[in-house]
């Protein structure tokens, strides 16, 4: 079978993928160049922008979240194939499904896990159960007023103050807004295992990891060899 490709097949999947990539490529710039002028600040002038060590922590946190549902996405998860690759299709494909369940298994228990550790920061309910909710912990201890330690808050986030946070002001940036990537992103990790999982159990994909990618390098080479050839 050849190599999966995820390409969109709807205007809502284009709009999304490009979504990603974009959040991503803009990620992945704004910390080189904040990163960047803080080096000129220290070297040339003696001055630091004591704020950016602390957002390019977070982004870095949203850059490695959102890539890891990305990559499940375009199936681009790195993995060893060798002994799967010695059993017949039949059972290489049963070996996927099973390690598809358990990975859907451990989205949900992470999906759990992020929620309960993100809800008390949004003035929300943490779960009750230890391994699976089973409902909702009232007695949730409200973290709404936690701040981060220097990021300035903005001026357009002030409605989180009545939102969440019963009208008291925050003076700096409130930690529930970096860490709503936690339950985001665990959600989309779980909505792309799911999808991975039937795309398996449809014939259309062999794994969820990345295989044979000197083969695939060695095609595209020899298409582009045959092309320059024309």
């Amino acid at each position: 079978m050849a190599v999966y490709r995820y390409k969109p097949k709807t205007i809502l999947g284009t709009f999304i993928n490009e979504l990603e990539e974009t959040l991503i490529a803009v990620l992945l710039g704004l910390m080189t160049l904040l990163t960047f002028t803080n080096v000129v600040l220290r070297y040339v002038f003696d001055s630091l922008l004591i704020w950016s060590l602390e957002v390019v922590l977070m982004m870095f946190a949203w850059l490695v979240l959102l890539g890891t549902s990305y990559a499940f996405k375009v199936t681009a998860h790195l993995g060893v194939d060798v002994l799967i690759n010695t059993f017949a299709p039949p059972m290489r494909k049963t070996v996927a499904l099973i390690a598809g369940a358990l990975c859907i298994l451990y989205a949900v228990m992470l999906l759990k896990g992020a929620w309960d550790y993100w809800a008390p920061f949004a003035g929300l309910y943490e779960t009750t159960g230890r391994w699976f909710p089973t409902g909702f912990n009232e007695a949730t201890r409200d973290r709404a007023f936690f701040e981060t330690d220097q990021v300035p808050m903005l001026s357009w986030l002030r409605w989180l103050e009545d939102a969440v946070n019963q009208g008291e002001s925050y003076s700096k940036l409130p930690r529930l807004v970096p860490y709503t990537i936690l339950p985001v992103a665990c959600l989309l990790i779980l909505i792309r295992v799911v999808e991975v999982t039937i795309r398996i159990f449809r014939g259309e994909q062999e794994s969820l990891i990345v295989s044979h990618e000197a083969e695939e390098a060695v095609e595209d080479a020899a298409r582009a060899h045959g092309k320059e050839e024309r």
